[in-house]
């Protein structure tokens, strides 16, 4: 077995000298073109509105949701928004910069995002749409405006609060009633929403809620051992659940549990096919598609795991060397596929190159 990892650590140096794995302002320029088109583009448009009436199965996307109708759904849509807001911070002098903050300032209104918190509760299934995934993009989205020292920022911080707080207490009012947790690769899987909900809640510093994640986390995967990531990924994953697991786990327990933690957790089997460039037939099926961003989510969790290992311990190579591989292989096929991709593929390649 100890074969086995030397042969994909010698195959993932090969390509490392030549990997594409830093945002630089010209990737960062050409990546941001697709949320700058997708936002305020309304059709085509999957809006998952669980209708009460006929006069509320008449409303077009963007009445239901006079913020988030474009890319296609309003999940896509608001990290579309968190790119966009992201690039800004890490790019001052951004090419096309005037373009991207008239598109924002149109979307961060007072007026608007009310109207948006108020689609929550509205209908007879709303409090549960987008749980938790929109949910996390949008706390995301909510973080990179809080920690943005820019006057920009803090008006649209500001103009953000009625969704964001509706959101932080509809999730307050689900986390302890949830029983188990939902381990797929796609919107439902728990781990990647309670990653982002518990940064969103150490940037607010809203301890309690901090709290609330950390125990349901703990109840949830503490005790999950020889997890069978071998049958990984399902056919339209865009996460790894058995990473996002551990993407989570790494924030909230101490290095040397973190450590004990991932070794129970890990078969080699396991190892070896979350290590495995999963093959995208077709880019413009708007399913397999999904397997992009699943190269793109696999590298983040690499990073941030290899981040919190000790140099001695033989995944942390191992994960660094293949988090550079997924995004050296996938960043230039974001531009090669249809809408299905461009939609949404960009914030996650955004994402991916920003941990580090």
């Amino acid at each position: 077995m100890q074969k086995i990892f030397i042969l994909i650590l010698s195959c993932f140096a090969l390509n490392a000298a030549s990997a594409q794995t830093q945002l630089t302002e010209q990737v960062a320029m050409q990546l941001g073109k697709m949320p700058l088109h997708c936002i305020p583009t309304e059709f085509p448009n999957k809006t998952s509105h669980l209708s009460d009436g006929p006069e509320d199965a008449r409303l077009l996307p963007h009445e239901l949701h006079p913020v988030f109708y474009g890319c296609l759904d309003w999940h896509s849509s608001v990290h579309g928004h968190w790119m966009l807001v992201r690039l800004l911070k890490l790019f001052p002098q951004l090419p096309g910069r005037d373009s991207i903050v008239a598109l924002l300032d149109q979307s961060f209104q007072l007026q608007k995002m009310q109207q948006e918190a108020n689609y929550f509760g509205r209908y007879t299934a709303s409090k549960g749409y987008e749980r938790t995934y929109g949910w996390a993009w949008l706390l995301k989205l909510d973080e990179e405006l809080l920690t943005w020292n820019d006057p920009l920022a803090g008006k649209w911080h500001e103009a953000m609060q009625p969704l964001t707080q509706k959101i932080e207490a509809l999730w307050k009012e689900f986390l302890p009633k949830q029983t188990y947790p939902n381990r797929t690769g796609v919107h439902g899987n728990t781990a990647f929403g309670l990653c982002f909900a518990l940064d969103w809640a150490r940037a607010k510093n809203d301890t309690a809620f901090e709290r609330l994640i950390i125990h349901r986390a703990r109840d949830f995967y503490f005790n999950n051992k020889a997890i069978p990531a071998h049958l990984e990924p399902d056919g339209s994953d865009f996460f790894s659940p058995s990473l996002m697991a551990a993407d989570l786990m790494r924030r909230i327990l101490p290095q040397a549990a973190f450590v004990k933690w991932l070794n129970d957790y890990y078969t080699q089997a396991g190892i070896k096919r979350i290590c495995k460039a999963p093959t995208v037939s077709d880019r413009n099926d708007y399913q397999i598609v999904h397997l992009d961003g699943l190269s793109f989510s696999r590298a983040w969790c690499m990073k941030g795991i290899a981040g919190k290992l000790p140099a001695s311990h033989k995944y942390k190579p191992l994960f660094k060397a293949a988090a550079n591989d997924f995004l050296d292989q996938s960043l230039p096929k974001i531009f090669s596929g249809g809408y299905g991709g461009e939609h949404w593929l960009a914030s996650f390649a955004v994402y991916a190159l920003s941990v580090k």
